[in-house]
């Protein structure tokens, strides 16, 4: 069984990231387990080259800084070549019909002018993600299953029609991970796209700013501290996040703390030192350029060498080889 993730570039690695999925990669992953930067799929939107390239750099640092095996893991872009290969076979073996009626294209095109064809075709480029490496397994959420529904389509489409050569992937979910929400915002996920980085704590953050971000996180009605995620969720979100960081039940937790103030410096307290080592480790690598660009290039190599029979024999099989 290999299981395949991926993480898209699109702002810089926060708190939930770390929590919800980077964290788990590291301590319950199994020894075939494969983990990449996406930063392809963050370019169906307009987006800045040169920081596009520096948040890839830094998710490759955090990942393995987290504790991710440096040999599982690889870039999207270092396989350019082979992935778009093989996702112009795979946009060869779609139609136009399944590749428009996915939901998040509908969702993400609608009321835009000029919109990218990237947008429309990105979920063969995933197909190809995860075909190229043989995944069996595919960790995604609700707003995903689809794509991992089209590429285990392309896959035995094309098997049946020119050749055994893919794996059929499934969707799994995830086992479920700390959902760390907005501090400002808790009503929604906090996110590296958000348009205010008050409610999101980065885990390259100083620890004062992390401090100070908790501090001003949003609370709720009540004096003291109680755990009802519907009517209280700041005080939740505050709660799950101390939790997280805590091995502990967030419903004992909040018996512990007689107000507001004494709960946000022990969870501001909780993070950063959550958070501490991966920082330090990250910024270790980042400095360290020779050899952040000797895990990121042997990465590449084996991501390239595990999927060329796979290619080979699709082009061949297609009548391109």
């Amino acid at each position: 069984m290999v299981q395949l993730s991926g993480i898209t570039p699109s702002g810089h690695v926060h708190l939930g990231n770390h929590l919800g999925a980077l964290r788990r990669f590291a301590s319950d992953s199994e020894p075939d387990d494969l983990f990449f930067v996406s930063d392809l799929h963050a370019m169906t939107t307009a987006h800045n080259p040169a920081k596009l390239r520096a948040l890839a750099t830094e998710q490759l640092a955090v990942m393995v800084a987290t504790g991710v095996d440096p040999e599982r893991v690889f870039v999207q872009s270092d396989i350019a070549k082979e992935l778009g290969a093989l996702t112009w076979i795979l946009e060869c073996t779609c139609s136009y019909g399944e590749a428009a009626r996915m939901i998040q294209f509908k969702e993400k095109a609608k009321g835009q002018a000029g919109v990218r064809l990237s947008l429309l075709t990105y979920p063969v480029l995933m197909a190809a993600d995860i075909l190229l490496q043989g995944a069996s397994d595919v960790p995604v959420g609700e707003d995903q299953s689809q794509h991992v529904e089209l590429a285990r389509t392309l896959a035995r489409r094309f098997n049946s029609t020119y050749g055994e050569v893919f794996t059929v992937p499934r969707a799994v979910l995830p086992p479920t991970g700390a959902r760390v929400k907005d501090l400002v915002e808790p009503t929604r996920k906090m996110s590296k796209s958000a348009h205010d980085a008050a409610g999101v704590v980065f885990v390259l953050d100083e620890p004062d700013q992390v401090r100070r971000k908790i501090r001003r996180a949003r609370t709720d009605g009540g004096s003291v501290p109680a755990y009802a995620p519907e009517s209280r969720p700041g005080i939740a979100n505050l709660l799950d996040i101390l939790a997280a960081c805590t091995g502990r039940n967030p419903n004992e937790l909040a018996d512990e703390y007689p107000s507001y103030g004494v709960l946000k410096d022990a969870v501001a307290d909780a993070v950063i030192e959550e958070l501490r080592p991966v920082r330090e480790r990250t910024m270790a690598l980042l400095a360290d350029t020779a050899e952040l660009e000797r895990v990121r290039k042997a990465g590449a190599i084996r991501a390239a060498e595990r999927g060329d029979h796979r290619l080979s024999s699709a082009l061949r099989l297609i009548g391109a080889g």
